[in-house]
């Protein structure tokens, strides 16, 4: 299927690494040029240079996500050299175990613009180009929004939020014609989780215990399978899907975890 992404301009942030990776490279299969936004030189070049080796096309802006100022700066400088953009993907962040007991208010609060307030920002300065293109916004989220994990209010707060603003945005850029959807991750196993797994002290048991409860396969869902979904709320051939929080997790969070 044609998803009629060719040359389109798709920011990712967070997209050298894990889910935002594989999102990057399955938009540059279809023909887009994903511009991956982050702060790690090294490992962003790296990401665009593996995509390019493969005659097909990436870019970079660099940005400390959680400094407005850089990521108002990051923006521009795609709209200045590619005159456009057609989507944005919010990826970016990290589950830093800030909880109610042994959390505090700088902590806390330093999660929140880790993981929710630059999706918010990013949003902003593009959208006077996603206006014009009549672009879409995907959101990923995690199953904490709706499941809880434990220890991890700021982590949860954020993806509540992430959930929210999706709503929020589809109703607010009807008008426009901008679709704004969600995709939640459950299990995926990306460098974070593998860094997760291994604080165990037995990290196989461990995991084996997560993917025999995952209904499809007992198997954890792999970050190319939430890129097509990504892929596809970006492109035209989703022309009337908005405001979804799409779970692509094996059945994970839906159903019985016990079939």
């Amino acid at each position: 299927m044609d998803l009629q992404l060719k040359d389109k301009i798709i920011i990712v942030t967070g997209g050298s690494k894990g889910i935002g990776n594989g999102i990057v490279n399955v938009l540059a299969s279809e023909g887009a040029i994903p511009i991956i936004v982050g702060r790690n030189r090294e490992n962003v070049l790296d990401a665009v240079k593996h995509v390019q080796e493969k005659n097909l096309k990436a870019d970079c802006a660099f940005a400390e996500l959680t400094d407005p100022e850089q990521c108002k700066e990051a923006v521009k400088s795609v709209v200045k050299k590619y005159g456009r953009i057609d989507g944005l993907v919010n990826n970016a962040g990290v589950n830093d175990d800030v909880g109610l007991e042994n959390g505090n208010y700088e902590d806390f609060i330093s999660s929140i613009n880790k993981n929710l307030t630059h999706y918010y920002l990013m949003a902003h300065h593009a959208l006077p180009e996603l206006k014009k293109s009549k672009g879409s916004i995907v959101n990923i989220g995690s199953k904490t929004s709706v499941t809880g994990q434990g220890g991890t209010s700021g982590y949860a707060s954020a993806n509540g939020g992430r959930n929210a603003l999706t709503r929020e945005w589809a109703v607010e850029l009807l008008p426009h014609a901008i679709r704004v959807n969600a995709v939640i991750v459950a299990e995926c196993y990306t460098p974070l989780y593998d860094r997760w797994i291994k604080s165990f002290p037995n990290p196989e048991e461990r995991l084996k215990e997560i993917t025999d409860k995952i209904p499809l396969e007992n198997r954890m869902t792999t970050a190319e399978e939430i890129a097509n979904m990504v892929t596809f709320l970006l492109s035209p051939k989703s022309s009337h899907t908005t405001g979804q929080l799409i779970f692509v997790d094996g059945g994970y969070v839906h159903l019985d975890r016990t079939l």
